[in-house]
């Protein structure tokens, strides 16, 4: 039975209620981002990476663009350790790369970071201690001078140890858990920590103020940012950092708006790794500023490849469904959402417009390594006859009539619901080929035009349809107007041309081909369909024509 009453907020608003964030609608330029995949989303897998796979990853990571890297918490393991060793004395970290280690504001650990990091040519030491109530009350049994004054003696300390280690370093100090803290003590705890790290023009002290556990709607974190940003001492010589996690589901939320109240630096993983529910996803959040037209400065254009080597690396799965990076994030199955994307791209060719609007789709699928045919529009039992016939022409260059796209767009749909599966492009095409390009069970061969005195053509050809062979002549304005007439007397069906079209298939093998449909329609109303592809128009055309016949025999 759940009981609502055993719970109640455990988040301190800001003071005040006049914050500037609120009045700003758009993000103006891309953060610093910190990737914490190998330190926060290592030590939430079920089986951490080993030494090759953090040197993959790590690899990954600085080919995106990343330019800070928390590479571990090197204190607690020895696989930590090493492989930041790895990465210091076999000189694998670029000049323009910072990393990042992790450590409590515990003296043995703090010495066993610098040890990792010594000769390190840029790093961060990021020091922290948990300062919520409920931390300070439970775990700690402390009071809030107590609290304060173990993140005023680590600070010491990595001060200290700076100046007698080889090394760059620079200084990251985190209150742990700031969502479940008062703003004004945690105010206070940084402002302690800066006065003993004395930040200058030469000495950018990071504060970063973690979403621990997500406790808040998003506005109340976006009101605390903003109140240490316009309260924090130093502030000139102070990135103010966040690092949300997403246990409300509203990781993305958070961001963006301590962004818009000041932040100015985010720690995140790629694809949301992290403990829980995880951290925020830094490649949603750096899509979402491109597709405002903001240059995220990390390079996602194959998203498909860099989920090929998380998923290899941490045994994780990208969820199809996970923004922009999922399998089936742009696919489009609906019928009617189809109709819109295909006309919807054919008027972006029409007009050779550069902006992106295509509806139903954010951002232009091929900027990060995807592709139409197998990421857009999907086939199966829900599909429309836009979608379909956008597929054939893109994929194949085959423009069918509407009449005829909608007829194939049923074959499909009815093929996919009996097989209960998706069809690919290349099942699409193989069901309109079975269906349009008929041979038999009427041929025709030996064709003979002959030219009247009179005008018009003569026809004399060949006729087939099971056992059954004559000599066929008949009349008509034109060859395609005097096989049907033939046909018509040969087979004893009485049908009229209605839907003709042709088109030239400008494929990369296929410039001099054309391509013909025909759609006849009988004594009944029915109608019957045919295609034909041939270097002549005609013959193209003639072909079309035998196989709507065809059909037509074939139904009967």
């Amino acid at each position: 039975m759940m009981d609502a009453t055993k719970y109640r907020p455990g988040y301190f608003p800001a003071p005040g209620d006049n914050y500037d964030w609120v009045r700003k609608d758009h993000i103006e330029k891309a953060p610093i981002w910190c990737s914490v995949d190998m330190r926060d989303g290592n030590q939430s897998l079920i089986i951490p990476m080993n030494m090759a796979e953090k040197l993959e990853f790590f690899k990954m990571l600085v080919k995106v663009g990343f330019k800070e890297i928390e590479v571990g918490f090197p204190a607690s393991s020895e696989t930590e350790f090493d492989f930041l060793r790895t990465l210091i004395d076999q000189h694998m970290i670029p000049d323009d790369v910072t990393v990042q280690c992790l450590t409590q504001c515990r003296e043995h650990i703090i010495r066993k970071t610098f040890e990792a990091c010594k000769g390190a040519p840029s790093a961060i030491i990021h020091f922290y201690n948990s300062v919520s109530v409920a931390q300070r009350e439970q775990v700690f049994k402390m009071d809030k001078a107590e609290i304060k004054q173990i993140a005023v003696d680590g600070a010491k300390l990595v001060k200290q140890l700076a100046s007698e280690y080889e090394g760059n370093f620079r200084f990251e100090y985190s209150p742990e858990s700031f969502t479940g803290a008062e703003p004004e003590y945690s105010l206070e705890v940084c402002n302690a920590v800066l006065d003993v790290l004395e930040p200058g023009p030469d000495n950018n002290v990071i504060i970063n103020l973690p979403v621990t556990v997500e406790m808040s709607m998003p506005h109340v974190y976006a009101s605390q940012i903003e109140y240490i940003c316009k309260n924090i001492k130093y502030r000139e010589h102070v990135t103010i950092s966040t690092h949300p996690h997403n246990d409300r589901g509203t990781g993305v939320a958070d961001t963006e708006l301590a962004i818009l109240a000041g932040a100015q630096r985010i720690e995140g993983t790629l694809f949301g790794n992290g403990e829980r529910t995880g951290n925020v996803d830094i490649i949603t959040l750096a899509l979402n500023m491109y597709s405002h037209g903001i240059d995220p400065h990390l390079d996602f254009s194959d998203i498909p490849a860099l989920a090929r080597i998380y998923e290899k690396c941490t045994r994780m799965k990208v969820y199809d469904r996970a923004p922009y990076a999922g399998s089936l994030v742009f696919a489009a199955f609906s019928g009617s959402h189809q109709d819109a994307i295909a006309k919807g791209m054919t008027w972006r060719s029409e007009h050779g417009n550069h902006r992106w609007d295509c509806p139903y789709i954010p951002i232009d699928p091929t900027d990060i390594g995807r592709t139409y045919d197998a990421d857009v529009i999907r086939v199966n039992s829900q599909s429309g006859k836009g979608g379909i016939g956008y597929l054939l022409e893109q994929t194949y260059d085959y423009s069918l009539p509407a009449k005829m796209r909608e007829h194939l767009s049923y074959c499909c749909k009815d093929i996919s619901d009996k097989e209960h599966r998706e069809l690919k492009v290349s099942d699409v095409l193989a069901i309109f080929r079975s269906l349009y390009f008929r041979e038999g069970p009427v041929f025709l061969t030996g064709r003979k035009y002959a030219h009247p005195d009179e005008g018009g053509l003569v026809l004399t050809a060949q006729a087939t349809w099971g056992d059954r062979v004559e000599t066929v002549t008949a009349e008509g304005n034109g060859p395609l107007n005097a096989s049907t007439n033939l046909l018509k007397k040969f087979t004893g069906r009485d049908f009229n041309l209605t839907v003709y079209t042709e088109h030239s298939m400008m494929g990369a093998d296929s410039a001099s081909i054309a391509a013909a449909y025909i759609g006849i329609e009988d004594e009944k109303g029915r109608t019957y369909w045919g295609a034909g592809t041939n270097t002549d128009i005609m013959k193209a055309s003639l072909e079309a024509l035998m196989s709507a016949v065809n059909n037509m025999v074939l139904d009967e």
